[in-house]
């Protein structure tokens, strides 16, 4: 009987260690959101890199949700990251001064054995670990990103996306001088297209429209969509966030070089204010965002 309550505190002891790991995680890439958000910057939507999403090196992996959100806020020529280890690995090392990017990702532990299977249940642990853009690298050999790409270009990777979208989506009209997503007729509306002071802007606004619509019921059924939701100049929902941080995904798949956002002040407060009460928020919207993308894109990831 003592074997087994120890091993039951062990159990708790772990659970609570793990706890603090998740929240550990949670804060490290909360915090730093906070700081540019303090500094006038908001991460989701500046302007993306010409060398395109952020990806692993050794793996090839592109990086999703919020460790989308954090490489890609770094102003670096290169696409590709690595970890300490991995740097070693490859026989190069991180450059004097350079300054580590924290990313999530979930590790799975044994739990309790589950009876009729006989196998023990997993437990899932958000954990943190560093990387580093092959910028910051020395004795690294690396792809060169491309230079040189031209707005028809940018654009014409636009329309690509919305070419392959899947079946279903929503058709897009434009009939009033307002972008907007209906839940209840399925339908997204533009303004005209020659209404728009910049190309960009259209599709970007395209874009967050089109994330809104993969949370219809009949999609990925997220709520905030499914149920009741109402748009608004000042209406900063977690629906709202999970549409920014999509469109800005898809911009920078498509390689659209636009701000798509006034760093307004009162956006600024408005944002910190809601990410300063929930440490939560930003990562679990950044994972919506991503499923949401990825409905778009048809593209099915892996958990490994």
């Amino acid at each position: 009987m003592l074997i087994c309550l120890r091993i039951r505190l062990i159990k708790l002891v772990c659970l609570e260690k793990g706890a603090l790991i998740m929240s550990k995680a949670y804060d490290i890439i909360t915090d730093r959101i906070i700081t540019e958000l303090e500094k006038g910057v908001v991460p989701w939507r500046k302007p993306w890199n010409t060398a395109g999403m952020s990806k692993n090196l050794i793996s090839g992996k592109t990086y999703q949700g919020v460790n989308a959100i954090m490489t890609n806020l770094q102003s670096f020529n290169s696409e590709y990251w690595l970890t300490f280890k991995q740097c070693q690995k490859l026989k190069g090392k991180i450059a004097k001064g350079s300054k580590a990017t924290p990313i999530i990702f979930w590790k799975f532990l044994d739990g309790k054995v589950n009876e009729e299977t006989g196998k023990a249940d997993k437990i899932p642990m958000l954990k943190y670990s560093n990387v580093f853009n092959v910028c910051q690298t020395e004795g690294i050999d690396y792809p060169k990103p491309q230079t040189n790409t031209t707005e028809f270009t940018q654009i014409a990777s636009a329309e690509k996306i919305l070419e392959e979208l899947p079946l279903g989506m929503p058709k897009v009209f434009h009939e009033e001088q307002r972008a907007y997503y209906s839940p209840g007729q399925d339908i997204i509306n533009m303004p005209k297209k020659e209404s728009f002071a910049k190309t960009p802007e259209y599709y970007s606004t395209l874009f967050h429209e089109l994330t809104h619509s993969t949370g219809h019921k009949d999609r990925l059924n997220r709520d905030g969509v499914a149920g009741e939701i109402s748009f608004g100049p000042n209406c900063y929902s977690k629906e709202e966030l999970i549409a920014e941080i999509g469109a800005s995904f898809l911009n920078g798949e498509s390689g659209i070089m636009h701000k798509t956002i006034d760093n307004s002040t009162a956006y600024i407060k408005s944002w910190l204010s809601k990410l300063k009460g929930d440490k939560k928020l930003l990562i679990t919207a950044s994972g919506k965002a991503q499923k949401a993308v990825n409905y778009i894109r048809n593209i099915t990831y892996d958990n490994k």
